[in-house]
């Protein structure tokens, strides 16, 4: 498995070892509790999955040219490794309320899944080809998607650990 994908996965699984399901629904109000954290983070990994089988059956990449934007917003979170917070997530990312003991179950599998279709269009397309769109930052190579989830992955683990410090002092 690709490094940085490696690093995401053990640092969620790190994250909610040991949480109960009920410290796993606690949250402030108007702010996603480690559930629905974990069902935003799985739904990234189905979709992205879903957008590189979509690539490999058309042959070819999918992605756009940039934009300026496009190309800001990546410098910020592909090279300088920063999640800017209170963004709204797209739509399609967005908790829906899947069982969570799934998404628990099957959250590190995915990240497996999704590390084996990039590898898969690394070796078919090449490297530094955009292969992709993401739906703020634009076109991105494999390597970059697997940074942006690493990147995305490590934003979200540092807010799940907040809350499971704030269900032990409530506990």
């Amino acid at each position: 498995m690709d490094s940085q994908l490696q690093k995401l996965r053990k640092a969620l699984e790190s994250a909610v070892d040991g949480m109960s399901g009920e410290q796993m629904e606690r949250h402030p109000s108007g702010k996603w509790c480690t559930a629905q954290i974990l069902e935003h983070l799985y739904l990234t990994y189905t979709g992205t999955i879903k957008g590189f089988e979509r690539v490999l059956e058309a042959g070819k990449p999918l992605a756009t040219s940039p934009s300026i934007t496009h190309r800001m917003k990546k410098f910020v979170v592909i090279r300088l490794g920063y999640l800017p917070s209170g963004r709204k997530s797209p739509s399609v990312a967005e908790p829906r309320g899947l069982p969570a003991h799934k998404v628990r179950k099957e959250i590190t599998a995915k990240i497996g899944e999704l590390d084996a279709i990039l590898a898969q269009c690394d070796a078919r397309f090449g490297r530094s080809l955009c292969l992709l769109d993401h739906p703020i930052l634009g076109p991105l190579t494999a390597s970059q998607w697997r940074k942006f989830h690493m990147v995305h992955g490590l934003h979200h683990v540092k807010q799940i650990i907040r809350l499971r410090e704030a269900a032990k002092l409530t506990s």
